[in-house]
């Protein structure tokens, strides 16, 4: 469970996270993530999190929402099967927590500052 976000910080499970993230539906967690355009998500940023079954991806596209998918992304996503949620960290990490506490594979990749 994510249990707080403040900008540039992550707190998981009791340990505080300053960088980029993916959390993994198994609970693994990749620090230092980054994207190959900055502030675009593209399906190759996140390869390995698709790779890893998940039924939803929620992303946390920063404190102010910077963070854009891609356009297509999320119908790239769909015909997969994996259901894509992108919003701004606070709400994403609710639906993050909400989705886990429904028991479904989430995985989830933030943005933790902008």
């Amino acid at each position: 469970m994510i249990e707080g976000c403040s900008f540039g910080a992550m707190i998981i499970n009791g340990r505080k996270y300053n960088k980029d993230l993916i959390i993994y539906p198994d609970g693994k967690i990749e620090d230092g993530w980054w994207r190959s355009r900055g502030h675009r998500l593209n399906a190759a940023d996140i390869q390995r999190l698709i790779e890893s079954g998940p039924e939803v991806i929620v992303a946390g596209t920063g404190v102010f929402g910077r963070m854009k998918p891609a356009d297509g992304l999320a119908a790239h996503l769909e015909e997969m099967g994996i259901a894509f949620v992108a919003l701004p960290n606070k709400k994403a990490m609710a639906r993050f927590n909400s989705e886990q506490r429904a028991g479904r594979k989430v995985g989830g990749c933030f943005h933790l500052t902008c």
